[in-house]
């Protein structure tokens, strides 16, 4: 087996990995091979070892892994952050002696931006206030989303902070914290991903996306170089006219051996690279359809709750008044909710007393018949992702108003997060 047999095996294995631990449980990927393996990485492997321990030792080599096991999966700690950031540096420190000399100066002033700015958005990312809940800073959250009455609903207590939860808002069990407008907790930051970092996150992918695929097709350019040292016909791309394909790769295997930092390097940019563009591509579609990774799966579930026939609908009157023991009185957004959704055991509809709103309650089959009141269509609600506390409502809207304002947006579209998941190559 070949130098670059070898090295690409490697990448694409750690990859593989990589991706099925940590995205295999996505809705999406529900009922697939990747999440049969994540079930064998993280269920069926642990259990089998428990069960030999169990004879072995009486269980207490497992008990002391399973405590350092939850320590690491499930308490806030820097292990994968600094994995992270030594990724980034050994890399860069492998591959710049070799690249650095030959580029241009145009592609040095485009190279330096691109390896600083991860580092910049990390920073900001990891130690960045992700929104977190206190007294403090309770009324200021409560007045920036309006209740939906379908994911989130007036008057539930944190059960650990003891404080009410403003909408999008979720207690983080890695944290010990609540989060406004939780998107889910990253351990590549080690810290959430909420209201107050979400744009740095987002820059983040963008900026290392952009460093791995500038930097493997920068690798390529050299790699092709090296290996016109041995033959001057050899092109990257298209193959040249007449050779075969184990030629080609002779001649791509010699290239990379000149400097097989370099290569190395340049094999992992490229192989993870779609990876984080395919994490980009995800959170940017989620924040086209106004939602969150934690709301899209809780619109999952809700889509389940359809399926059986469970899921029921009624509208809230448009001069609604509000509870201010549990709702703010003014929120910054321009739309109030018109619905209420509410799920029963046995699939027979609610009694008409019941909850909120008024007239009879509707079975509800499709999340396309429900409205996502948190998105105000794209361009907004990058609005709300980049600038912070931005109020979308004049102080003299009106009910009307608001209304007009509901127009504009899509119609008759559903909440499509759920669906957002299939488009990642992620929990984050």
């Amino acid at each position: 087996m070949g130098a670059l047999t070898k090295i690409l095996l490697v990448v694409l294995a750690i990859t593989f990995m990589t991706f099925v631990a940590f995205f295999g449980r996505l809705p999406a990927l529900r009922h697939t091979p990747i999440a049969w393996m994540h079930r064998v990485i993280w269920v069926y492997i642990p259990n089998t070892i428990l069960a030999l321990d169990q004879r072995l030792t009486s269980g207490r080599l497992t008990s002391a892994l399973g405590r350092f096991g939850n320590y690491i999966m499930y308490d806030r700690h820097p292990t994968v952050l600094i994995f992270f950031i030594l990724l980034l540096s050994v890399g860069e420190y492998m591959y710049l002696p070799g690249v650095w000399p030959r580029l241009s100066l145009v592609n040095k002033v485009l190279g330096s931006i691109s390896i600083l700015l991860p580092y910049l958005f990390l920073y900001l990312a990891a130690t960045g206030d992700p929104g977190v809940v206190t007294p403090a800073t309770h009324s200021r959250y409560m007045s920036h989303y309006p209740y939906d009455f379908s994911l989130f609903h007036p008057g539930k207590p944190c059960r650990t902070c003891g404080l009410l939860k403003p909408a999008r808002s979720k207690h983080c069990s890695v944290c010990k914290r609540c989060v406004h407008k939780m998107d889910h907790h990253c351990v590549f930051i080690n810290n959430c991903v909420g209201y107050g970092n979400q744009h740095y996150f987002i820059l983040l992918l963008l900026s290392t996306a952009v460093l791995t695929m500038y930097g493997g097709l920068i690798g390529l350019v050299m790699v092709a170089d090296s290996a016109r040292l041995h033959n001057k016909s050899f092109s990257l791309f298209p193959k040249p006219p007449g050779w075969s394909w184990a030629e080609y790769f002779v001649l791509l295997t010699m290239g990379i051996q000149e400097d097989v930092a370099v290569g190395s390097v340049t094999l992992l940019a490229l192989m993870t690279s779609p990876l984080v563009w395919g994490l980009l591509a995800y959170h940017i579609y989620l924040i086209y359809c106004g939602t969150t990774t934690n709301e899209s799966m809780k619109w999952q579930d809700w889509q389940m709750e359809m399926d059986d026939g469970c899921a029921f609908k009624r509208s809230l009157p448009p001069d609604r008044i509000k509870d201010l023991r549990y709702e703010a009185a003014w929120t910054r957004w321009p739309i109030e909710p018109v619905q209420v959704l509410t799920r029963t055991e046995d699939g027979t509809p609610p009694n008409p007393n019941y909850g909120p709103g008024v007239g009879e309650w509707e079975r509800v089959w499709r999340l396309r018949d429900v409205e996502n009141l948190y998105d105000l269509g794209f361009w907004d609600n990058l609005v709300d992702v980049f600038v912070p506390n931005y109020s979308f409502r004049r102080p003299e809207v009106s009910n009307s108003m608001a209304d007009l304002e509901r127009g504009k947006r899509r119609t008759k579209k559903p909440p499509k997060a759920p669906r957002a998941s299939s488009l990642v190559a992620v929990a984050t």
